[in-house]
């Protein structure tokens, strides 16, 4: 048995729930009756919790890709500079000019293929697999790079 109950709402509201009645081809009591029975379900919050921890989850493996991969670039990057100090020799004063040209040169190449990688959609990052670490077996350290 049901019982009968006067309910007032917003004429906006009660738009939205005569359109979404019409859209499922149900009354708006219907409606109405599993909106409220939704709101009082026990489990409703749990789903609502379940929802939020599968997103907060994701976005946690998102960011520990992102530390990774912004770990692997410094990384990278430090070694690139270390290498690059260590073999390269200070050019003396006449041979300078000649150099910062074939620099430009090769830096304009450098981001030309940087462009047509990216394009591509190719990463080095990428390529690096997951489950390689710092902490993996035989993996270089700080201390056993130079």
């Amino acid at each position: 048995m049901r019982s009968r109950m006067n309910v007032y709402f917003p004429p906006e509201m009660l738009k939205q729930i005569g359109d979404l009645a019409d859209r499922k081809g149900l009354s708006r009591s219907a409606i109405v009756e599993a909106a409220v029975a939704s709101f009082l379900s026990p489990d409703g919050s749990d789903r609502m919790e379940a929802a939020f921890t599968r997103r907060l989850d994701r976005l946690t493996r998102q960011m520990q890709r992102v530390e990774r991969d912004v770990g692997i670039s410094a990384e990278t990057l430090a070694l690139f500079i270390r290498f690059w100090l260590t073999i390269t020799p200070p050019l003396p004063q006449d041979a300078q000019s000649s150099a910062q040209i074939k620099g430009r040169e090769r830096f304009e190449g450098f981001v030309e293929t940087l462009g047509r990688r990216l394009q591509k959609g190719q990463s080095f990052l990428r390529e690096i697999p997951e489950d390689v670490s710092p902490s993996a077996p035989g993996a270089p350290t700080r201390d056993t790079h130079d």
